[in-house]
């Protein structure tokens, strides 16, 4: 694309230099590029729930307690670090049920759900994670998420390849147009939509499973990508 921005603001007016840039009255063109880099990660967040019900707050609290100290004895045997372990949600609320058609709900019991987020660095390890949660009183697996501990090389990777192919395209239209790219005038990132990554959802295990079969975990691939936007300066 080619063309002429606006002239320069009056001397009177405070401009930034960006802004003064953005305002040159010579010609340019400007292009954007993609990029998208493949990798594989290296981190896990795992999501794993115990929920159970009793009569009242205090039994089915007291309950979950129990049944949550379990499982978090067995997950700091596997990860070790404490830091590797934290709640993201508890809760305590009624459970209601309708005696009969048109009668008004009451309190059948209570339910108790307790939410730990596992960090976890060996992928390998997953698997076993899920098994060993699910048998010593875990029931829900909420979700699991790979990710990158370090996304920031990689996306300067992804950066670095954008902008090269939007500055070839940019060359392009100016050689098409019988011009020559003199200078970059700016150069933006376009932010993606949604933050990368790669997560899966796993069925809730039932509490009495006994992994005869250890569960598989298939850890696949991340795409990373990233945009940039130039604006060349052209001329003769």
């Amino acid at each position: 694309m080619l063309a002429c921005a606006a002239p320069l603001l009056s001397q009177g007016e405070r401009v930034s230099i960006d802004a003064a840039l953005h305002t040159t009255d010579r010609p340019y063109v400007q292009a954007t590029g993609q990029a998208s880099i493949t990798v594989k990660p290296d981190q896990c967040l795992i999501s794993i729930g115990v929920v159970t019900q009793a009569p009242t707050a205090a039994s089915v609290a007291a309950q979950n307690a129990k049944q949550t100290d379990a499982v978090l004895g067995e997950l700091h045997k596997l990860v070790g670090d404490a830091d590797h372990l934290r709640t993201t949600n508890y809760s305590v609320r009624p459970v209601y049920e309708t005696p009969k058609p048109g009668a008004p709900a009451v309190i059948a019991g209570y339910s108790a759900t307790n939410v730990v987020e596992v960090t976890l660095d060996d992928l390998s390890q997953v698997g076993k994670l899920i098994d060993t949660a699910t048998q010593t009183g875990a029931n829900r697996i909420q979700s699991l998420e790979f990710r990158l501990k370090d996304t920031q090389r990689v996306r300067g990777q992804a950066l670095r390849e954008a902008a090269a192919r939007a500055k070839l395209d940019a060359e392009a239209i100016a050689a098409g147009l019988g011009v020559h790219v003199l200078r970059v005038i700016s150069a933006a990132e376009n932010l993606p939509e949604a933050e990368f990554g790669l997560a899966k959802k796993v069925s809730p295990a039932p509490l009495a499973a006994a992994a005869a079969v250890p569960t598989p975990v298939e850890i696949g691939s991340l795409e990373v990508e990233a945009g940039v936007t130039l604006k060349l300066e052209v001329g003769p």
